[in-house]
């Protein structure tokens, strides 16, 4: 699992080549994207970041 610091709002680095893929709906907004959270799941960087502001447990457990 990558590390980031801890920061509120959650600001994600999606950057490496492992967050990329093909079109598929993002779990959270059905949209297509070929973007890839930590676990493979296709998600937008956005809609990741916005869903970690309203579980901020989940968050600071990333982050740490």
């Amino acid at each position: 699992m990558e590390s980031w610091p801890r920061v509120w709002p959650p600001v994600l680095d999606w950057s490496g080549p492992g967050h990329w893929g093909d079109d598929e709906p993002c779990v959270l907004c059905d949209l297509p994207t070929p973007l890839r959270s930590d676990k493979g799941k296709p998600c937008h960087k956005v809609c990741a970041e916005e869903w970690y502001e309203k579980h901020p447990d989940a968050w600071a457990e990333v982050s740490r």
